[in-house]
């Protein structure tokens, strides 16, 4: 009697007996027809596996969301989604050919001419980098420094005859995924976000000293900032007219989020291939996360731009021997560090990245060149830092004040254990992704995950193939990635003084650039198993349907969080100071003077800054304390004050001032956002 061919529910089962082997033999045996030697050793088996995986992953991601939250079921989803793929692993344990090493080599070659000379213009850019001032001085002598840096170790390379591309269906995918992301990024740019609130009044203030003549290489204004984004707005201004904006703030900071897609899109392609990088640039191109930190308009989209360059270049520098990458990597890596605080992280990446390379080479000469490119790194990242290590040297304190009041008891003491609340920080960092990105309204919905729903199944895919490729391949850009996506997320997990600041999406913005790339790589792993060499003409359908789904969803989803979900939390949280604004003109418009228009601060109401920048007076204050009522000159003319409709004190003691007013409620459009306006007439 012939034996009962093994189902998947006894691979099962032997899964939990410990004996994967024992039905391993007959389950392929059972695969017909029957492959030859060479098909064997890369065969792919039960490459419905993979697609299971994937469903369970988003049944449980459904349950994660917070109008379905059962995280119950959503472990469950994930547990199950787990197994599915671990299985498949097991099942095909064979390992993928591997590509034939050639030896690491890179040429070090350093043309001195341009070295010394480099050498004595940044050491003398260093010394007139003094008294937190841009000079016309100490920027000539690094800008003609760095150039000579650049000329001194850049690497000849011989002519690359490209060939002639056609437009192919590949081609125009690509061109309709760039629209699209475009779109997702400047659609209604002006309303979502609507409001600014007072770290928007603090950048504007930097912005307009810029404009005044006033050049910092480090802003001290609210705690410290880096320049990067003032001198970018500044120039937007004087460019495009825009005027001391919220718009001119959104401008520069949208640009940063969309010139991070196309490095998205190269990492993905080193990683898997061009439609891995295809496939990471359409999800991070309409995601949520990677939109509103970028629309918010403050420093947080420039950490994934420079962690996105930076990353691209070292790794390809890695695979190509090529010098030039390496070199790009550093003054890419010094250029990110004038952005924002979070990048300071970055250069331990870069060190770790280079590490986990090192470990793979084989001789003492390929190490020994490693570690010259990785010194090529960090010269060429210290030389554009140079004005902000002078600043460094010069005021320590300022300079790591807000790092180092998050990590260290400088303002309060820790909460609890600081061990335990790293650890519980690390939990809740790597795990927003399906779970939780915090609490704050500024840059995120409150308490959703940070990925959409096909986007944190196909995340959780990717780094399932990502760990299986890193321990059995033992390839070094999984594990570096694997590696890094932790790290990147160190600025909000040492955020041991304020726990509740963590996770938050501003800080771990460097992370989506390889959290996308993940998803892309799972998405593509996934099509490639299912279809295999010969495809069958139903699972093909199969597939196009499938990711047709994704496509679709991912757009709905992403679409309503953006410009529906995000928007109303922020109206509701952020103060109309542009409706104050508005009415501060119209009562221009009507003859009034504008120096004769006032706003009565609340605790914790309007910033009266933000009403003169919206009312087109950058530098007015339009605050009228209460205590200098008696102040206000009582000449002919009209006089508008502008009241919190609490404030019924004040409200009442301006009557009483001036008997000739007239007192009515704006209605605003926003629940909860109107005041109360009291006209005088003299």
């Amino acid at each position: 009697m012939p034996e009962k061919e093994p189902s998947l529910l006894d691979y099962l089962k032997s899964l939990l007996e410990f004996q994967p082997e024992k039905y391993r033999k007959n389950l392929q045996e059972a695969s017909l027809p029957k492959p030859t030697v060479a098909e064997k050793r890369n065969q792919v088996s039960f490459s419905f596996l993979p697609l299971f995986a994937l469903l369970m992953a988003l049944i449980g991601q459904y349950f994660l969301e917070p109008a379905n939250r059962k995280v119950a079921f959503g472990i469950l989803g994930y547990g199950a989604s787990a197994i599915f793929l671990l299985s498949f692993f097991l099942l095909n344990r064979a390992h993928g050919p591997k590509a034939k090493e050639t030896g690491w080599q890179v040429t070090q070659e350093v043309r001195i001419q341009f070295l010394i000379p480099a050498t004595v213009f940044l050491a003398a850019a260093f010394w007139f980098f003094q008294d937190n001032r841009f000079t016309l001085l100490n920027v000539s002598l690094w800008t003609i420094g760095l150039v000579l840096f650049v000329l001194a170790v850049w690497e000849k390379q011989g002519e690359h005859h490209s060939r002639q591309k056609t437009i192919d269906s590949y081609t125009v995918l690509v061109v309709l995924v760039v629209v699209i992301s475009i779109f997702f990024r400047v659609y209604d740019l002006n309303e979502v976000p609507s409001e600014m609130y007072s770290d928007h009044a603090e950048k504007l203030l930097d912005v307009a000293d810029v404009l005044d003549g006033t050049t910092p290489i480090f802003f001290v204004r609210n705690t410290g900032r880096e320049a990067l984004q003032f001198y970018l707005t500044a120039a937007i201004i004087r460019l495009f007219h825009t005027g001391i904006s919220f718009l001119s703030l959104k401008l520069g900071t949208v640009l940063a989020g969309l010139l991070t897609l196309p490095f998205i899109y190269l990492i993905g392609k080193e990683l898997g291939g061009k439609w891995t990088g295809l496939a990471a640039l359409f999800l991070a191109g309409m995601a949520y996360w990677p939109n509103v930190i970028s629309r918010v308009a403050l420093r947080y989209a420039f950490y994934p731009l420079f962690t996105a360059a930076t990353f691209y270049y070292l790794i390809k520098g890695l695979r190509t021997r090529r010098r030039n990458d390496f070199l790009l990597a550093g003054l890419l890596l010094g250029l990110g560090l004038h952005g924002y605080s979070s990048t300071r992280f970055l250069p331990i990446v870069v060190t770790v990245v280079c590490f986990i390379f090192f470990l793979k080479l084989k001789t003492k000469e390929e190490k020994s060149q490693l570690v010259w490119m990785y010194l090529l790194v960090a010269l060429a990242a210290f030389f554009v830092f140079l004005p902000l290590f002078r600043y460094l040297i010069e005021n320590p304190g300022m300079f790591s004040y807000r790092a180092s009041s998050r990590l260290l008891p400088v303002d309060q003491d820790y909460p609890g254990n600081p061990l335990l609340i790293f650890c519980s920080n690390f939990w809740n960092a790597i795990t927003m992704f399906f779970n939780n990105n915090g609490v704050i309204w500024v840059h995120s919905i409150p308490n959703r995950p940070a990925l959409d729903v096909v986007s944190a199944a196909l995340y959780f895919i990717g780094t399932g193939y990502a760990v299986f490729e890193s321990v059995r391949e033992k390839n070094w850009l999984t594990t570096a990635i694997l590696t890094s996506i932790p790290l990147l997320l160190m600025p909000s997990i040492l955020s041991l003084v304020y726990p509740g600041e963590n996770p938050c999406l501003n800080r771990t913005g460097g992370a989506y650039v390889l959290v996308f790339v993940l998803a892309g790589y799972g998405w593509v792993k996934i099509v490639e198993h299912y279809l295999g060499d010969r495809p069958q003409k139903m699972r093909k359908h199969l597939m196009i349907g499938m990711c047709f789904a994704f496509v679709l969803g991912c757009a709905v989803q992403n679409y309503d969080l953006v410009f529906n979900q995000y928007r109303e939390e922020y109206d509701l949280n952020a103060w109309n100071t542009s409706e104050l604004a508005a009415e501060i003109q119209r009562f221009h418009q009507e003859g009034g003077d504008m120096q004769n228009a006032f706003v009565v601060p609340y605790p914790y109401w309007v910033d009266t800054r933000l009403v003169g920048i919206n009312a087109g007076l950058p530098r007015k204050d339009y605050a009228l304390w209460p205590e200098d009522f008696g102040n206000v000159v009582q000449e002919a003319g009209s006089y508008l004050f502008i009241l919190k409709p609490e404030d019924v004190g004040n409200v009442a003691a301006l009557q009483s001032l001036f008997p000739n007013n007239t007192l009515y409620t704006y209605i605003s459009e926003i629940p909860g956002k109107n005041f109360i306006e009291i006209r005088v007439q003299k």
